[in-house]
């Protein structure tokens, strides 16, 4: 007798579950997404990083070498740029950024290592920075190759 009952309301559960649920939503009541671009945000009240380069490339070094880089960058817009995170692709590459807000027009430096230990070959790492900016991630990249060592 449970079993039956059972099956009966599984049957009806399953039953229920065929309804198409596009059917039941009515177009009437849907709004508008509303789209923006980055033209259309006013970027000059914004801060804005202008780096030297935003891409290093470290040559070839020895499997084990750990190598440096200065991103240096310039706060452009007119707001005080807050980066509030960097974190690098794995756990090979380390950045260290600025933690107070830098002002307008005053310069700052990312500094970036590169750990090839247990690397080899190609290597491409990025380093994304979550900034106060609009668009608010920006990211480096560090690329190289990386030989063994006989």
């Amino acid at each position: 007798m449970k079993q039956v009952f059972f099956f009966l309301v599984l049957a009806g559960t399953v039953a229920s579950c065929q309804d198409n649920a596009t059917s039941k939503i009515d177009a009437s009541k849907q709004k508008e997404r509303t789209a923006i671009t980055p033209n259309q945000v006013d970027a000059s009240t914004d801060a804005q990083m202008e780096f030297e380069e935003i891409e290093w490339d470290f040559g070839t070094i020895e499997q084990g070498d750990v190598v440096e880089y200065s991103y240096r960058f310039v706060n452009t817009g007119n707001d005080p740029l807050i980066i509030s995170n960097a974190r690098g692709s794995c756990g090979c590459t380390v950045p260290e950024w600025p933690r107070v807000p830098v002002g307008s027009g005053e310069a700052g430096v990312i500094n970036v290592k590169f750990n090839s230990k247990g690397k080899k070959g190609k290597q491409t790492k990025r380093v994304t920075l979550t900034t106060n900016m609009v668009p608010n991630k920006m990211v480096l990249t560090v690329k190289g190759e990386v030989n063994v060592k006989k």
